[in-house]
């Protein structure tokens, strides 16, 4: 089988489809991988290094996308890249189709596109094996943005994360105790900060209190709880996911009014729309904006800022349904690996997934 790797074409965006490791696993199975020219290089990976995993280098996404029966990405394919998907074609990438531009959809729909959102692939008891290191390295990341924008140089309230004998930390609202979650809350904990985490599931407070320790506060996430635990955020950290539907909100612009002026806002489901009212994109350029005297950071893309881990992270984790592609090709891949059926958002076209569909207020038009 053909793989494509097209260089991703979002403003700052280095993170890469596959690294060089996982081209060798694709080549020496017996498949052809194209790479675009310098697709690796913000990553670290340069074209020699893709050479001698066996790579083909292409030199320019047209051919990349031309030549590949298999399009491997990490963003979802922009509007200048539309006109260059093959008819037929299967495409790996995080989609979050629900809130995305409507002409992706026309697109992938007019070229008969099998489209297969690595957010989705879902095994046994909800576990998300693609989005899982992304979701880690985010959480570990959201510390280190937290600090600089708490400080009087980032517009901040001059907090230190850990406070000091007789001062005392930052106070840290998670909501949402995934994955996501609690990353974000072990590595706040690990800075010294105090943590509070809601969840609507109880279960999970209670396993995340097992794991911690007891080092952080849980509190089940309902309305009169988000009410009083915003208000004394330092730092609030949305971290809420709806597989395939837009991400709930949460926090009204009252809720946001009430927070303590040069509080941060970090809002991680901005990629499923944001679970904060006051929410709206940013960009790895131009990473925040003030609102309601709160400094908001909205970046759907964050983990691009470290994209050598996040391009191997990536690799490690979507490369077995990429070999089992390879061998079994579509739709005899499903029966070898049921989870990839979760992630198909459409199927040649039609809209597959129940919840996308929903979403976007259509019907599903094929069934898997």
């Amino acid at each position: 089988m053909e793989f494509g790797v097209p260089r991703e074409v979002r403003d700052l965006e280095m993170r890469v489809g596959l690294t060089p490791a996982g081209v060798l696993a694709l080549t020496r199975a017996g498949h052809t991988v194209y790479v675009e020219r310098n697709a690796g290089i913000g990553a670290g990976f340069s074209d020699e290094d893709y050479r001698r995993a066996g790579a083909q280098i292409v030199y320019s996404a047209a051919e990349a996308y031309g030549r590949a029966n298999v399009v491997v990405k990490v963003t979802r394919p922009a509007a200048q890249e539309h006109p260059l998907f093959r008819e037929g074609q299967t495409i790996f990438s995080f989609l979050h189709l629900s809130v995305a531009s409507p002409d992706l959809l026309e697109a992938l729909v007019e070229r008969e596109i099998t489209a297969i959102a690595y957010e989705m692939i879902q095994e046994e008891y909800g576990l998300r094996p693609v989005l899982l290191p992304m979701s880690e390295v985010a959480g570990r990341l959201t510390p280190i943005i937290a600090g600089q924008l708490l400080m009087n140089s980032g517009g901040g309230r001059g907090i230190l994360l850990s406070g000091i004998p007789g001062v005392p930390p930052a106070a840290i609202v998670i909501l949402g105790g995934g994955v996501l979650g609690s990353n974000a809350a072990r590595a706040f904990i690990g800075l010294g900060a105090q943590v509070t985490v809601l969840d609507r599931n109880v279960k999970k407070l209670q396993h995340l209190d097992d794991i911690f320790g007891g080092r952080i506060t849980t509190m089940l996430s309902n309305e009169y709880n988000l009410d009083r635990v915003v208000e004394f955020a330092d730092v609030l950290v949305g971290c809420v996911l709806v597989p395939g539907r837009r991400a709930p909100i949460l926090v009204s612009r009252d809720m946001v009014r009430r927070m303590r002026p040069g509080s941060v806002v970090i809002d991680f489901a901005i990629d499923q729309g944001g679970c904060v009212e006051t929410s709206r994109p940013t960009t790895l350029r131009d990473q925040t904006f003030v609102e309601e005297g709160i400094i908001h950071h909205c970046v759907p893309n964050m983990t691009a800022t470290v994209a050598r881990t996040a391009s191997y992270a990536l690799t490690n984790a979507a490369l077995p349904y990429l070999l089992a592609v390879g061998a079994y090709g579509l739709p005899d891949v499903f029966g070898h690996e049921p989870e990839l059926r979760w992630g198909v958002n459409l199927y040649q076209g039609k809209l597959a997934h129940p919840d996308v569909a929903a979403a976007l207020g259509r019907e599903v038009e094929v069934d898997l």
